[in-house]
């Protein structure tokens, strides 16, 4: 054998000994196979015996059966119409012995030569038995059929001979009949079993798919769906609809598929869960560790001014005159670093999850043109050049307090980047069921990608934290918090002139 075959050969049984399918098919081929077989062969070898012993049972019912009717007979004519009748239903000749071991009763036949064969062989049989035996006797007294084959053929075949005794009329009824039919049948049986056994084969192999692809189909199905299950898919489930096992493996399938699939969605849902906490917290740290670099940074030059000031008057290191001025500088720190606190103290607020706003109705021109006198000394010492549109009856309703720590915000921003001579625009423009109140300024402006940023903490586009700017750098952060609480938009743009910030109210009519 060549080394390809071999390995297709391998491969191929390797297949078969991992596919249930062909598994299945070929124990129930081979299954069908043998019981086919093993009835054939049995039936070769024991139909011939059973039927000559069916056809000497047969003939001795009849040749008993034949002496009852015989020994009610009292004419010769009924006697030899009664043997006719026998020998034409039984396809068998019939003699009678009497006392003398002589034929007294016998009938003619239109085959007289067939016929005299089967009577010379009832005569050589009887001679046999009167001369060499004592079966005759043995028979009359026991009152006891005897039936044999003879060795005798007639045509090359066999006959069966049944010999019954009849005591009241002390004689023996004979009767041979030719094994002829048994042979016929037997070689008919063996041509017939020759054709079944090859659509019996045809049969047992249609049978054999039809069963195994009833039994592996579900089973290659299930197998499939576990796979599935295996690899955490569960999109899958068995639709096998029966009331057998394979039907209850392939619903307890599906119901652990269904158990499978919801203990895993909620064990994602809560490592999504832990995930975001953890990215909360960690991002909690960060904010913290910025939180603290960023006021450590705000209170070092504040407090490193107090401290120097405050010893050089102690030591009267400072002119008389210029005491005053040190002073100014001590109460202006302690001024920011109080602003300071109160910023972080007020954002933190903000930021706690608890603070709740308290809204009322009111015209936002009322708030905004306070804040402006607030502002106009300040404005005027730079001469920066104030634009202002305000619309007026305008009612909104928020937090009065808040919307106006935004107001003022923006615009102590404004001012803080305004140079001299610059503009500074305060607007409200209203679209639709929205007021938009925006405060411009001119100036440099934020480049995009650091846009976003300029809400976080202590953020300032000034890298170095130039202190002449001022402020505490959380005004905007608290402005981001309050519009948040309030639900309100708000942004920042680049203009033609500067820089806008803006945000939008709801109106009430």
């Amino acid at each position: 054998m060549k080394l390809q075959d071999l390995v297709l050969k391998n491969r191929i049984v390797s297949k078969i000994r991992k596919n249930i399918t062909w598994k299945l098919f070929l124990v129930t081929a081979f299954v069908f196979t043998l019981f086919i077989t093993s009835t054939l062969i049995f039936q070769s070898v024991f139909f011939g015996k059973f039927y000559i012993s069916q056809k000497k049972r047969h003939l001795e019912n009849k040749i008993q059966k034949f002496a009852l009717e015989y020994n009610k007979s009292k004419y010769e004519n009924s006697i030899i119409d009664l043997m006719k009748n026998f020998e034409e239903d039984n396809n068998s000749k019939i003699v009678i012995m009497g006392q003398n071991g002589k034929i007294k009763f016998i009938t003619n036949s239109y085959d007289k030569g067939y016929d005299a064969i089967r009577v010379k062989i009832i005569n050589d049989i009887i001679m046999e038995w009167s001369s060499s035996s004592n079966i005759l006797s043995t028979m009359e007294q026991n009152n006891k059929p005897i039936t044999i084959i003879t060795d005798t053929r007639i045509n090359g075949t066999k006959n069966i001979l049944s010999a019954v005794p009849d005591n009241k009329k002390n004689e023996i009824i004979f009767a041979i009949t030719s094994l002829q039919p048994v042979n016929e049948a037997s070689a008919v049986i063996k041509e017939f079993y020759v054709y079944f056994y090859i659509g019996a084969m045809v049969i047992i192999i249609v049978l054999s798919l039809i069963y195994t692809n009833m039994v592996s189909k579900p089973l290659v199905k299930i197998n499939s769906t576990a796979k599935k299950m295996a690899g955490l898919d569960f999109s899958e489930k068995c639709s096998i609809n029966s009331n057998d096992e394979i039907g209850n493996l392939a619903c307890t399938l599906n119901f652990l598929s269904d158990n499978l699939d919801s203990a895993l969605t909620s064990l994602k849902k809560v490592n999504k869960k832990l995930e975001v906490d953890i990215e909360r917290e960690r991002r909690l740290e960060r904010t913290r560790k910025d939180f603290v670099n960023a006021v450590s940074h705000e209170l070092k030059t504040p407090i490193n001014l107090i401290e120097g000031y405050a010893e050089g008057i102690k030591d009267n290191v400072f002119e008389s005159e210029n005491k005053d001025y040190y002073i100014d500088i001590i109460i202006d720190e302690s001024k920011k670093m109080g602003d300071l606190v109160a910023d972080m103290l007020n954002l933190s607020h903000l930021e706690s999850g608890i603070f709740k706003i308290t809204r009322e109705e009111f015209f936002i021109d009322r708030l905004i043109q306070p804040i402006l006198k607030k502002f106009l000394v300040i404005i005027k010492n730079k001469n920066i050049i104030l634009e202002t549109k305000i619309l007026q009856d305008i009612k909104v309703y928020a937090d009065w307090n808040m919307i106006e720590q935004v107001i003022t915000n923006f615009l102590t921003n404004a001012i803080r980047y305004t140079t001299e001579n610059g503009h500074i625009i305060v607007l409200t423009t209203k679209i639709d069921k929205k007021i938009i109140v925006s405060v411009e300024n001119s100036g440099i402006n934020i480049p995009e990608d650091q846009i976003d940023k300029v809400w976080n903490n202590f953020y300032r586009i000034d890298k170095s934290r130039n202190r002449k700017l001022g402020g505490t750098g959380l005004g905007l952060a608290i402005v981001k918090n309050i519009l948040t609480l309030h639900g309100y938009k708000y942004g920042i743009k680049n203009t033609n002139i500067g820089v806008k910030f803006y945000f939008e109210m709801d109106t009430i009519y």
